[in-house]
């Protein structure tokens, strides 16, 4: 993983997040991983898999822009009940990651591109390809 860019290690971190692959979340991780998000932030690998087991969103990315260890990803976001699969809400937002030491340190969720892309220091110009 050393020589991955900090878009792929962005990459397999969200992979890993929705296939609630928690092992391999945790290793793309730091340790005090910053976890930003509507109600408010923590850090840790524990909150992180608590987040995880509690809330049941699927995020696929439809642009990515990257600039040094910036990423932010426009995605859209489905969340769905643990208990019976049935979809509970969904839209779209944007996701701003900081990459350290070929980890994960920081992920916040926005609920717009505008927002996330000015919080990352990141522009419009920084676009990168998606493969689908």
């Amino acid at each position: 993983m050393q020589h991955e860019s900090p878009f792929a290690i962005v990459q397999a971190w969200q992979d890993a997040a929705n296939s609630q692959n928690i092992d391999r979340l945790v290793e793309l991780s730091a340790p005090d991983i910053e976890v930003v998000g509507p109600r408010g932030s923590g850090r840790g690998t524990q909150l992180l898999r608590d987040w995880l087991g509690r809330a049941g969103l699927q995020l696929t990315t439809l642009r990515a822009f990257a600039r040094s260890n910036s990423v932010v990803l426009a995605q859209h976001g489905v969340w769905r009940s643990l208990e019976t699969g049935e979809v509970t809400g969904e839209r779209d937002l944007a996701s701003h990651f900081q990459v350290a030491g070929h980890r994960v340190a920081q992920f916040a969720r926005h609920g717009s591109l505008d927002v996330a892309l000015n919080e990352a220091d990141v522009s419009y110009s920084d676009e990168i390809p998606v493969s689908s």
